[in-house]
């Protein structure tokens, strides 16, 4: 089969569209001929060696396709069913990743355990079903899970456009919260508008903190996946009693602390990383009802290393596939 590998980490060019061996289904595996995978920041990162993972291997954790060949021992799929690919892998209360723990899915046929392999909804497209899995059961875990959301609570999303950020925007819109969105982007924002956000602000020029309190009184629920760049606003544009949920830091781990700002407001801080197989339903649940997510473009498998260099360079405005 063809396959997206690397042998060494570092930028888009150490990617290879190459021949490697099929897999085989084990016992309690599934073998899944993809039709779409999704391309996430996670790809990116095993990619550079953060962490560096053994090689040499296939990148990708999500996708949709359908079913090849069954493993020993497994029931309730069948050759040629529809299937999406739940990506995170649980051990207890440690969740592994698809393809930076495992072989990944940016290849024609991927072997993946049974209990990952999800029959595809009716009405839910090959394309739908590989780009939400791994953002939305984030987002679904930060805002639902954690943050326990609420119809009418305001949230605001830093970033919109990046995979997450989006996944969050659609999921609070889906639970009936009212949405406040940022970009340094004018095109992002009037397309975050065109889908229905409250409030697009620019997060270079405009005062977020002033702009969220005139507008809600303060944020419900801040969604925070930048860290250094945005902590010290979220603090302040959350309102009194309100929850900031976490998952990432792409700007850097270690933002001023800014304690005063906790106790004082008497804030929620909820760590929250990818999802349980309970979000994973809940945001299927989702998308299954409507709450589909936003799709940017959509590349042909042997061009991922375009792929990497849109998201790279934070060009996208939701999820970046390929097609296989």
């Amino acid at each position: 089969m063809r396959a997206i590998v690397i042998h060494e980490d570092g930028g888009p060019e150490v990617l290879r569209y190459e021949d490697v061996p099929d897999p085989e289904p084990a016992a309690g595996e599934v073998l899944v001929r993809m039709r779409f995978a999704s391309l996430n920041h996670l790809d990116l990162w095993t990619r550079k060696g953060l962490p560096s993972v053994p090689k040499p291997r296939i990148l990708g954790a999500d996708g949709s396709g359908l079913v090849e060949s069954l493993g020993p021992d497994v029931e309730g799929l069948e050759p040629g069913q529809p299937v999406v690919i739940n990506p995170g892998l649980e051990h207890g209360a440690t969740i592994h990743v698809i393809g930076e723990h495992t072989q990944g899915v940016h290849a024609e046929l991927a072997a993946i355990p049974a209990t990952n392999v999800v029959p595809l909804r009716e009405g839910v497209s090959f394309e739908d079903a590989a780009a939400f899995p791994l953002v939305y059961e984030t987002a679904y875990r930060m805002l639902v899970t954690r943050a326990r959301l609420h119809a009418g609570e305001w949230v605001l999303v830093w970033g919109i456009g990046g995979g997450v950020a989006t996944a969050a925007f659609r999921i609070a819109q889906a639970l009936g919260a009212r949405t406040i969105v940022t970009s340094s982007s004018g095109d992002k924002l009037a397309k975050a508008k065109a889908l229905g956000a409250d409030v697009t602000l620019n997060h270079d020029s405009d005062d977020v903190v002033a702009a969220v309190k005139e507008a809600a009184g303060g944020a419900d629920v801040v969604v925070e996946t930048v860290g250094e760049a945005t902590w010290k606003r979220s603090l302040d544009a959350a309102r009194p009693g309100g929850r900031i949920t976490v998952c990432g830091a792409t700007t850097g781990p270690n933002p001023p602390a800014a304690l005063h700002r906790v106790w004082w407001k008497q804030l929620d801080i909820l760590g929250s990383t990818m999802g349980t197989r309970a979000d994973f339903e809940g945001a299927y649940d989702l998308v299954a009802a409507g709450a589909t997510p936003v799709i940017d473009t959509v590349f042909p498998l042997a061009e991922a290393r375009a792929a990497h260099e849109r998201l790279e360079a934070g060009e996208q405005f939701g999820k970046i596939l390929l097609e296989v």
